[in-house]
Parts: C-alpha cells; sequence; structure tokens
C-alpha cells in the first residue's frame, strides 16, 4: 500500500468533550476505529493530513493503513467525518475495521463514457445526472475507482439504468429491488424547466449499517 493511503495516528488516553477540545488546539483531530469484533480504539490524526485525505474524491471508498504511535497498524476504511459548521474543517472522524474479506457498502463515482457515440448528445440533448455516485457492496480489497456508464447510442428520452452498467466480479449495487436509474438523456427545453423547478441535486445515499456504531465527541 502507498504511503497516500497510509496516515500516522497517535493514542487518546480518554474520550470526552474536554479531551477532544484540547486534541483540537493542538492541531489534532480526535478519531475513533471500531468494528472488527474488537474495542473501539481512540486515536488522533494531525488536522493536515486528515484534510489532505479527505480532499480527495475516493476519501470515503479508499482503504487506508492507520499507524498508531506504539501501537501497530490498522487497517480501516473512513466512514464518517464531522465538520465544523463555521470554519468547515475536520473536527471528529469515524472508521472502521476492515480485512481484505471484509464486504463494505461504499459510494463509488460514475464516469461517463462515449458521449460522442451518443445520437441525443449529438443532437443537442442535455445528460442529466441522477447519481454521480452509486452505492456499491463489495470486498473491502476490490473497491473500484469509479464505474463507468456506457453512453453509445442513447437517444433523447432514453435512460441509464444500472442494470446497463457492468460491474467487476463480486461487486453488486447495494439498491437490488429496482433497476434504478443513474442519467438520462433529456430535451434541451425539458432538461431547463427541471432544473429550474428542482434547484439542486439528488439527495445522497446513505452510507450503509455500519456507520452507525461510532462515538460522537464535540
Amino acid at each position: 500500500m502507498s504511503d497516500a493511503h497510509t496516515m500516522p495516528a497517535q493514542p487518546r488516553d480518554r474520550a470526552g468533550k474536554g479531551t477532544a477540545r484540547a486534541a483540537r488546539r493542538d492541531g489534532m483531530v480526535p478519531a475513533v476505529i471500531y468494528g472488527g469484533k474488537k474495542t473501539p480504539s481512540m486515536i488522533m490524526i494531525e488536522d493536515r493530513v486528515i484534510r489532505k485525505q479527505a480532499a480527495r474524491a475516493a476519501f470515503f471508498g479508499t482503504v487506508y493503513e492507520i499507524k498508531v504511535e506504539g501501537g501497530g497498524t490498522e487497517k480501516v476504511l473512513p466512514r464518517d467525518l464531522q465538520l465544523d459548521p463555521v470554519t468547515d474543517f475536520p473536527i471528529h472522524a469515524d472508521f472502521l475495521r476492515v480485512t481484505g474479506a471484509s464486504r463494505v457498502a461504499v459510494a463509488v463515482p460514475v464516469q461517463f463514457v462515449n458521449e460522442e457515440a451518443a445520437p441525443g448528445l449529438k443532437g443537442g440533448g442535455i445528460l442529466n445526472v441522477v447519481r454521480h455516485e452509486v452505492e456499491l457492496s463489495c470486498r473491502a480489497d476490490a473497491i473500484p475507482d469509479s464505474i463507468e456508464v456506457d453512453l453509445t447510442g442513447k437517444e433523447i428520452n432514453e435512460s441509464l439504468h444500472i442494470s446497463e452498467v457492468t460491474l467487476p466480479d463480486g461487486v453488486e449495487p447495494t439498491i437490488t429491488d429496482r433497476d434504478f436509474t443513474i442519467a438520462t438523456i433529456a430535451a434541451p427545453n425539458v432538461a431547463e424547466e427541471a432544473s429550474a423547478e428542482e434547484g439542486g441535486e439528488a439527495a445522497p445515499e446513505g452510507k450503509g449499517e455500519d456507520a452507525g456504531e461510532a462515538e460522537t465527541e464535540e
């Protein structure tokens, strides 16, 4: 695993608001490592380190090795990052212990390819993206960087569904009860009206069942 996917950390002796505030004053972000049928580990990571990693688009889909000073190495997947509402700086992070065999639910970015081969787009249609990410279930050691959606042959008023996406072996969507839409090709006037009415983007998908186990500190 490259250095880009490692983070040094220091242990924390105690939980609690006072300890967390003291850590932040020292330029550290309080965090917890949980799961794996082990006792949660309280740690803290340098603010600059975690901000650099959190700026990556694939932060929540990347397995990291956290090297705890005097305590060995933990292989983890980021599950939550709380931000200060004023400064937008991280104030607490949650990490889930994983092994190569662990199955996890992660949001994976969508990439659209072959736009030049889509008659609907060449004819003036507009790509209306319904999901910029798709939540997938897969092994922790086989998380795709992205999934490709092929636009070849797509006409105006056609939709692209998850069933049309070729996923790697062992990777499947967490939504299994319907063939959900990832994007549509809309006529220009329809796309503009929809954008004006909706005034934003689709609601984000959930992060999976594991996220509720961690501590919260202020």
